[in-house]
């Protein structure tokens, strides 16, 4: 078997990638490897369980109770919330570790697994991979009192809910108007009544989820929706959540777009003015925009880039501390309040500056421009040979050169895939596509396989 964990947990088609048998086997290695502390502590291991709402999360929860029990784990099951509300809870509980069932933003029929470990924070790569090897070894024996428990996390929705609140730190979003996008997902049962218990009108879509509806044409990846309410009922601003709420992308009163990077260049600011950006630093990925780095400068802040991912966001802000950071898809990590990205968290924040700062969502976007960023992906190529290739190194220094500073060049392999990703941002669109196409032309010569 080749390596199982992905960049986000076990993810795939359900019942037919994601089985029963491999939810049950895999609960049962990370109740071994990630309950290891509650044995040489002469107690029982406890884990809290989470799943969104598609349908399959029914049997893949259950396996993952029966694996997790039959190790000798008790399980607290919290039911259908969002994945940053699982991680909260593992904290909140001091539980030893998390499980939650969700695909995120992928359609119904896929599924995933993904855990937390002590803490809430996500598993670094060698536990993962701990887990998977203990997946070969014989099961252990658990018999009579040993069993573990299941018990229904009943005031789970609850908690989450209160912790969200006391970030507002007493601030209310009377006066202003959000549409929510709960993406027929785990958003549904909580977003809600988080903005409205904080004073705002609330207007919602996609929140009546079926089992088989989640991201169908609804949330962070189809904003259509979203923009049409927010016109439709005059709304100050809209916040669309992805299947399991850990990311929040926004539109403003006329239904323009605000994706991660702008809301990352509102938050940082407002914290900044507060005291409350560590380190004077954001934390964001190589394929935030250009326009983001930018504004941070004019604005003293400065701006750290890891690789594509928010696991990667995460290590850097654990790693050294920083308060905020996240991608332009809309993982947005805040770490006083979370150890992951958290949706719910980003939006209620967002349309809280909004009432900090009395300004419209679309004046405090203009603190960034964003530079036309064009990407081409190449495919059937060799993906190795971009570092060695010396005729496209040439070709990548010359572009740099053509951007007089004022843009940048980034060719990233796939991880997965025999495709090369080209990417251009310059201040003219039409510098930005030329160049791409050039690059992605020496790409297909150099690198054809």
């Amino acid at each position: 078997m080749g390596r199982l964990f992905g960049t986000d947990g076990v993810r795939g088609l359900a019942g037919v990638d994601v089985t029963a048998d491999l939810a049950l086997n895999l609960a049962h290695a990370a109740a071994l490897v990630l309950g290891r502390s509650a044995r040489g502590e002469s107690r029982r291991a406890v884990a809290v369980l989470a799943r969104d709402p598609r349908v399959s999360g029914e049997f893949i929860s259950a396996a993952v109770s029966a694996g997790l029990a039959s190790a000798g784990v008790d399980v607290l099951d919290a039911g259908v919330i969002p994945t940053p509300a699982a991680a909260y809870l593992v904290a909140d509980t001091e539980a030893d570790f998390g499980v939650m069932v969700s695909a995120s933003h992928n359609p119904a029929a896929d599924n995933g697994i993904k855990f937390f470990a002590e803490g809430g924070r996500k598993l670094a790569d060698d536990i993962e991979d701990e887990i998977q090897a203990a997946m070969d070894r014989p099961a252990i024996a658990v018999t009579g009192r040993e069993v573990g428990r299941i018990r229904r996390f009943a005031d789970a929705e609850d908690r989450y809910l209160v912790h969200l609140l006391g970030t507002l730190e007493g601030l209310r979003l009377d006066g202003i108007h959000v549409v929510l996008d709960c993406a027929h997902g785990a958003a549904a049962g909580i977003s809600p009544d988080v903005f409205s218990d904080a004073g705002a009108r609330v207007t919602v879509i996609g929140n009546d989820p079926d089992g088989f509806n989640i991201n169908d044409g609804v949330g962070s990846t189809h904003l259509e929706p979203l923009i049409a309410a927010v016109r439709e009922h005059g709304a100050d601003l809209g916040i669309a959540h992805d299947g399991d709420a850990d990311r929040c992308l926004a539109v403003d009163a006329t239904g323009e777009v605000i994706d991660g990077d702008k809301i990352m260049a509102i938050l940082a600011l407002s914290m900044e003015s507060r005291g409350k950006l560590e380190k004077n630093t954001l934390v964001a990925t190589v394929m935030s925009n250009l326009g983001l780095t930018l504004a941070m400068a004019d604005n003293g802040i400065d701006v750290i880039q890891t690789a594509v991912g928010d696991r990667y966001v995460l290590e850097a802000i654990n790693e050294h501390g920083y308060s905020l950071g996240g991608e332009q898809s809309g993982h947005v990590i805040m770490s006083e309040h979370a150890t992951t990205g958290d949706g719910i968290l980003t939006g209620l924040h967002l349309a809280a500056e909004v009432v900090r700062s009395g300004k419209t969502l679309a004046e405090l976007a203009t603190c960034m421009t964003v530079y036309p960023q064009v990407l081409v992906n190449v495919r059937g190529v060799d993906r190795a040979g971009v570092k060695s290739d010396e005729v496209l190194q040439q070709a990548i220094r010359q572009a740099e050169v053509a951007l007089g500073g004022q843009g940048r060049v980034l060719l990233r392999p796939s991880g997965t895939e025999p495709v090369v990703r080209v990417m251009v941002e310059a201040a003219e669109e039409a510098q930005a596509h030329q160049l791409a196409d050039d690059l992605a032309a020496i790409v297909k010569t150099r690198l054809a396989v």
